[in-house]
């Protein structure tokens, strides 16, 4: 990650390996949610020099946890990597757009990017239904990269809940 710059703008590229190699991932840590019967969200973080200091998916069925999404834990993971609340420079990747908690979170830690995969017109605040971490308002703005590997990553949301009510149905 010696050459990021978030300025770059080859990096704003959807298509760029260096985020569809963390986007791959996410999926991954998506697909072991699939298989605890969570919500298949997987996220991690990147520190410009320490690599991956977060990974996770979520767990708010298995932690009876109602913040236990793939964001919150890879950041709380992350923080304690680096001993330290602030996730400056870092980039957080999420398979979905962030919710409103997610996105605060995003501000409240300082991490500098988002990349996430599919958009999330029920509950997105990066860029669907609100804006949370590029608002002016607030004291913390990261960048934010939607798109990336959008329909894998839709695509595995949309098959966990299909399954969800087949077997309701049953």
């Amino acid at each position: 990650m010696d050459s990021f710059n978030p300025f770059d703008l080859t990096f704003t590229n959807p298509s760029h390996p260096f985020h569809l190699h963390h986007m791959e991932m996410c999926l991954a840590e998506a697909e072991v949610a699939a298989g605890e019967d969570e919500v298949p969200v997987g996220a991690l973080v990147v520190h410009p020099e320490r690599g991956i200091i977060g990974l996770a998916h979520n767990q708010r069925e298995q932690l009876n946890d109602p913040t236990a999404h793939a964001e919150i834990i890879a950041i709380t993971q992350a923080g304690n990597a680096l001993k330290s609340w602030r996730l400056d420079r870092c980039i957080l990747y999420v398979t979905l757009e962030p919710c409103a908690m997610c996105a605060g979170a995003v501000v409240n830690s300082r991490v500098s990017m988002v990349v996430y995969g599919a958009t999330d017109p029920k509950a997105g605040a990066c860029d669907t239904l609100f804006r949370i971490p590029t608002d002016p308002r607030l004291n913390h703005r990261a960048l934010v990269l939607g798109g990336v590997l959008a329909d894998r990553c839709g695509a595995i949301l949309t098959e966990f809940f299909r399954r969800k009510r087949e077997l309701g149905k049953k």
